[in-house]
Parts: structure tokens; C-alpha cells; sequence
């Protein structure tokens, strides 16, 4: 009988699932994912979570406890840096600890750390670890981790061919028509977790939206306008994002820019404000949401709805109008 990985749909499970999916069934373990957030698995296992940890943490908590009878193992990688000279944020690190300590009777945890801060090559010798659990023949694991690099570059590659995560994980096909071409950033958990971001993704495909992502933007050009800072951004997440709004604001590709944003997160409260300086020196409409543990629908729409209406009536009846208060346009005069 095969082992049963359990694999929490949370944080990086939207950066890295077909990676670890296909590593893992190559060396004959049967993956069982955690079901997609709803409430009821929310409230019975943030519960686990201190209160002052950022939603997505709390989401993972919720997650992880799911699995606490389906599976032989659950893998959490320990993540220190997932690229060289650069870090990630240092929950994640701690992340198996924190799950060990806070929730009961789970499953042995497979745990591995990743850190290719100083050198690529340990990136291996992780993979070799982890698959350890399910055979001892190192050929056989770097068979395995092969197949899984090819994988992951496919799906690399059909995000920046304009497919969105969820549509991929799901393999299924969302037509993106409309009139508005909107730039969506954030922490890839908090644009693709439909409980944490109350669906603004589906909202926005309803309002005839065209939706753009930086995982929609080549790792090289990101790596690249990032460059551009006068500081090196030693975070890979926060490099990413503010490479995207760099190339947002070059290429002039996008009607706004909506920032999905947890509460609470340390790298985010300065990076949205970048991001946010940014956009308004090019003249990009911002909206940043702000997402935390309160479910209510009718707030985000609304503010969704007025930027939208904001940014169609900017094109169609006012084009020389500033965003940012520069002119007030009354009817078609400006005063």
C-alpha cells in the first residue's frame, strides 16, 4: 500500500503543487490536498494559530489540522531562502515547528529545509531528503526530482502565457474578455485562496475584467526592472512584486492596479506603499485591499465596483483626468 502525503492548500502550495506533486507520486506516494478554504475548516483550526499571526499563517494552520486523519505524513519544507543572497519571510521557517507545537495528533511532519542562500547545489541534497522517506535509491529520487523540474517549468510557462493558477491546479480554461485590463499583485496565497481574498478574482472575470499577474511576467524581465531599486530587495517575494509594478509602469499595460494585501504582514506594508509610489508617479490607478478575518462580502465589492467605474469613466469621458487629484473635472471642463 502506498504512503499517503498530505499536502496543506495554503501558502506556497499555489508556487510550487505540480513540483511536489509530481516529485512525490515519481517515488509512488499517493498525495491527498487538504479541501479549498471555506469557513467551517477556517474556524475549527486557526484556532490552533496564535491571534497575532497574519491570516494566510492561520489559513495554514487550518489546513494542516484538516489533514490530521488522512494522511501518513504531511509535508511543511522548512524555507530559509529560495534563492541565492535572498530570504523569505521567516514564518516560514519556523512553519513546522509552529504547526508541531500548536496542533495535536498529527502525522510525523516531513520537514526539509531549503536554503540555496549561499548555494544552488543544496537544492539536491533537500530533494534527496525528502524523498529519502519513500526509498532509499538516490537514482531513483533524481529521476524523480527531473521529472519534477520539467513539470514545474511547464507550469511556469503556462502562467506567463496568461493562465491563472487556480485554472491550471484545477486544469480548466477561464476565458479572460473585457474592456478593462487590471494588474492583480500580491502574495500568490492571498490572490488564489478565493476564502482569504473573498473571491475578487471571480469578481473581477464577472465585471468583464482582463486579469494580469506577476506570475504572468518572465522571472528575467522581474529580475531585471527589480534591478532597477536603489537598494537591493533581499526578500524574493517583495522582489518580485516590485519588479511587476516596475514593468507595469514602463509598459503602460494595465487600465489600474489592485494590491491584495494581508493584515499584519511585515514585508507587505512597506512593499504596497513602493508599489503604490510607484504606480501613482506614472499616472496608474491603485487600489490596495486589505485582507484580514472578516468575511463580508459587500464591502470588497463595492470598492472593486467604484474603482472599476472610476477607471471606465477616466477612459470614456474624462482621458485628461488625473487619478491623483491633479485637475478637478467637472462635466467635460477641468477647474
Amino acid at each position: 500500500m502506498s504512503i499517503k502525503l498530505g499536502l496543506p492548500r495554503a501558502l506556497l502550495y499555489y508556487e510550487y503543487m505540480p513540483l511536489w506533486k509530481t516529485f512525490f507520486e515519481s517515488l509512488g506516494a499517493q498525495i491527498v490536498v487538504s479541501q479549498k478554504t471555506n469557513k467551517s475548516m477556517f474556524d475549527q483550526g486557526a484556532k490552533y494559530c496564535v491571534n497575532e499571526a497574519c491570516l494566510p499563517l492561520k489559513i495554514f494552520h487550518a489546513h494542516a489540522a484538516s489533514l490530521r486523519e488522512k494522511a501518513d505524513f504531511i509535508f511543511i519544507p522548512r524555507l530559509r531562502s529560495i534563492k541565492r543572497y535572498e530570504y523569505i519571510c521567516p514564518k516560514f521557517t519556523g512553519l513546522p515547528d509552529m504547526i508541531r507545537s500548536s496542533i495535536p495528533d498529527l502525522p510525523p511532519i516531513i520537514d526539509t529545509e531549503i536554503n540555496l542562500h549561499k548555494d544552488k547545489s543544496k537544492l539536491m541534497d533537500a530533494f534527496f531528503e525528502a524523498g529519502s522517506f519513500f526509498t532509499a535509491d538516490r537514482g531513483e529520487i533524481k529521476s524523480a526530482y527531473q521529472k519534477a523540474v520539467a513539470e514545474h517549468k511547464r507550469y511556469l510557462a503556462q502562467m506567463q502565457k496568461g493562465s491563472l493558477v487556480n485554472d491550471i491546479l484545477e486544469r480548466k480554461e477561464t476565458p479572460q474578455n473585457g474592456d478593462l485590463k487590471i494588474g492583480v499583485m500580491g502574495h500568490m496565497y492571498n490572490l488564489y485562496d478565493e476564502y482569504a481574498n473573498i473571491s475578487v478574482m471571480k469578481k473581477l472575470l464577472q465585471e468583464k475584467v482582463k486579469i494580469t499577474t506577476p506570475e504572468m511576467i518572465s522571472q528575467e524581465i522581474i529580475d531585471k526592472k527589480a534591478e532597477q531599486m536603489p537598494k537591493k530587495l533581499f526578500w524574493s517575494f517583495a522582489r518580485k512584486l516590485m519588479g511587476a509594478a516596475i514593468y507595469f509602469t514602463e509598459k503602460k499595460n494595465v487600465d489600474g492596479v489592485i494590491y491584495l494585501m494581508s493584515f499584519g504582514c511585515g514585508i507587505d506594508s512597506f512593499i504596497a506603499e513602493l508599489c503604490e509610489r510607484r504606480l501613482r508617479k506614472s499616472g496608474i490607478p491603485f487600489c490596495l485591499l486589505v485582507l484580514d478575518e472578516h468575511s463580508g462580502q459587500a464591502g470588497v465589492n463595492t470598492r472593486i465596483e467604484a474603482f472599476l467605474d472610476m477607471l471606465r469613466w477616466r477612459r470614456d469621458d474624462e482621458s485628461y483626468f488625473s487619478p491623483y487629484g491633479k485637475y478637478l473635472c467637472l462635466g467635460k471642463d477641468p477647474v
